[in-house]
């Protein structure tokens, strides 16, 4: 399996809207999954859930990494993520995002905090909606 990387990952659960979910998940996390959004732990469940609400609302988009750091199985980067909603709100999201990845290169935990840069402010809880 190819190590995956935050542009993979959200272009695959976001972006790439032929993709089936669940094929896009099993891709990228692994089944004992876990993250951290802005102090809110999550489990690859709960994860599935903020996905499928997510796709819901996005029309397009678009990822820009600005720093992306590898050591091992730890992760790092600093990212961008774009997003037109199917209402025509477009909002920029930058992401700070630490992750440990498993021996087949998928995410196995993600710790991340979020700040909305530019849109409406209710789109400031897109990195947490359920």
């Amino acid at each position: 399996m190819t190590t995956t990387d935050i542009t993979r990952a959200i272009n695959d659960l976001l972006f790439t809207p032929g993709l089936d979910l669940d094929e896009a998940v099993e891709r990228h996390f692994t089944p004992d999954y876990r993250q951290r959004t802005d102090g809110a732990w999550s489990d690859r469940a709960a994860f599935v859930q903020h996905m499928t609400r997510l796709r819901t609302l996005v029309r397009s988009g678009d990822i820009e990494v600005h720093d992306e750091l590898r050591d091992g199985p730890r992760y790092a980067d600093r990212h961008t993520v774009t997003i037109t909603q199917h209402n025509g709100r477009t909002s920029r999201t930058e992401v700070y995002l630490f992750a440990r990845m498993a021996p087949d290169g998928r995410f196995q935990c993600v710790e991340e905090t979020t700040l909305l840069v530019t849109g409406h402010p209710d789109d400031g809880n897109l990195g947490s909606v359920k």
